[in-house]
């Protein structure tokens, strides 16, 4: 699994001018799932993105987690994370996971963060959707469930 997470003093998602899915301050998460991931990589992620110390503490150092703020997570699906552009200029998708595995995933990385107390709100899996954030920072890191990065 792959994640893009920004820390946002607002995110939504919104589908055909319909909000679907709104957070004050917390993380905007664009999860990838690949082909390879599992129910483990989903919680490993899940508790990984929920301690990350990345919100100021009193001395304005990256010191507190979502969990310490009481922030709320948006996850948005974003299979394109799997984009492979090493050869040529149009990204291939081999290594992202089919749908109905990668939303099965999808749920249980979002039942992970539910599970920890994290108020979450979500897109719409294979929807076209219009993700709107404001990222505070800015502040983006890139997650993997394989630890490449």
């Amino acid at each position: 699994m792959r994640a893009v997470v920004q820390r946002v003093s607002r995110g939504r998602v919104v589908i055909d001018q319909q909000v679907v899915g709104e957070i004050g301050p917390g993380l905007v998460v664009l999860l990838g799932v690949g082909r390879e991931d599992n129910p483990e990589a989903a919680a490993y992620l899940a508790e990984k993105i929920v301690n990350l110390r990345i919100f100021e503490d009193a001395e304005g150092k990256m010191n507190r987690s979502l969990l310490d703020t009481a922030g709320a997570a948006l996850v948005v699906s974003q299979f394109t994370l799997y984009g492979d552009v090493r050869r040529g200029r149009r990204p291939g998708f081999d290594r992202a996971a089919p749908p109905e595995a990668a939303n099965q995933l999808y749920e249980i990385f979002v039942a992970e963060l539910r599970a920890r107390s994290v108020q979450v709100e979500t897109g719409v899996f294979q929807a076209h959707m219009t993700v709107e954030l404001s990222n505070e920072g800015p502040v983006t890191i890139l997650l993997d469930s394989e630890k490449t990065f």
